[in-house]
């Protein structure tokens, strides 16, 4: 078990910070997209993605198509944030 410090946030607290309300987008490529999430095997090697995930990691969209990232994101009431 490890110590909680008071005044900061727990990981747990941090894994549902925002979740319904905030996520995330990430420029990805489609090999690294295939290495971390199994269902996305069918997707085709080489290819630059935009990935959308949720506060906790989940991943709701992928598209090449940065804007349609981002209306996917608005279409769903989520507040997007970018991450490099």
């Amino acid at each position: 078990m490890t110590d909680h410090v008071p005044g900061t946030a727990a990981p747990f607290d941090l894994a549902n910070f925002g979740e319904g309300q905030i996520a995330y987008m990430r420029q990805m490529s489609s090999d690294e997209m295939r290495a971390r999430f199994p269902a996305a095997k069918s997707i085709q090697p080489g290819l630059k993605l935009w990935a959308l995930f949720g506060a906790d990691g989940t991943p709701l969209a992928v598209s090449d198509d940065r804007s349609s990232i981002l209306a996917s994101a608005s279409q769903n009431e989520l507040l997007t944030v970018s991450l490099h």
